[in-house]
């Protein structure tokens, strides 16, 4: 089963989904509808606090709407806002094996690893030890973690938001070619409330006032 989802192109569906916090009256996200359904890098943009979070948490099954029906078919990975809540073993390898979820030889491990590595632009770091990386490197590890996990959906809570400029571009970078890579069908959910980051998105989406808005092409979005 875990195959077959992972060589299908993944997609997720939102109906009317209404969710609040138990002892709060107002809802946080209300009526939302949103399909996606192709591969590529979507972008959803908000103020703090707007929901985004929770946006993710819903598409995750980490909670359960109030109301609506969420329908999707992936593979998920998450990356949060701060790696060092993530990332749980001492080195670069080790951190990687705790996500292969396959029973496969030695050999493939190895090639996994090396592959994924690759992929982030962490090639030669399987032995360095996780104190000794950026904030950034450690962050693209864990990129790198939902790609050995098979999965073909990643969810990304506002990923650069700890980082600096240069390691931001490269979180951004990374995940823009990965969506790009035609050789596996791979989308992106990247939440933000950074304005310029928007440009390397395929598509983007604004949730304010618990609604999200239609997807649009970032050279057309605007804030309403």
């Amino acid at each position: 089963m875990l195959e077959s989802i992972e060589n299908e192109i993944p997609h997720v569906h939102f109906k009317d989904v209404t969710f609040s916090y138990p002892g709060k009256k107002e809802n946080l996200i209300f009526k939302c509808n949103f399909s996606i359904t192709k591969p590529g890098f979507w972008m959803v943009v908000g103020k703090n606090g707007s929901g985004k979070s929770t946006l993710l948490k819903l598409i995750n099954g980490i909670i359960k709407p109030k109301y609506g029906i969420i329908n999707s078919k992936a593979n998920i990975g998450m990356v949060f806002q701060n790696p060092d809540h993530q990332i749980l073993m001492p080195n670069c390898r080790s951190e990687l094996l705790i996500n292969i979820n396959q029973n496969i030889s030695d050999y493939e491990i190895n090639k996994k690893i090396e592959y994924v590595l690759y992929q982030v632009g962490l090639t030669g770091f399987e032995k360095r030890p996780i104190h000794t990386l950026s904030g950034g490197q450690k962050q693209r590890l864990t990129i790198a973690c939902a790609l050995i996990s098979n999965s073909n959906f990643i969810l990304l809570d506002e990923p650069t938001a700890l980082l600096d400029q240069p390691s931001q571009l490269k979180v951004l970078n990374t995940i823009k070619n990965l969506t790009n890579d035609n050789k596996k069908s791979l989308s992106a959910l990247w939440i933000t409330h950074r304005y310029e980051e928007l440009i390397y998105a395929d598509s983007v989406a604004e949730l304010k006032n618990g609604f999200l808005s239609s997807w649009q092409e970032p050279s057309k979005f605007r804030y309403n």
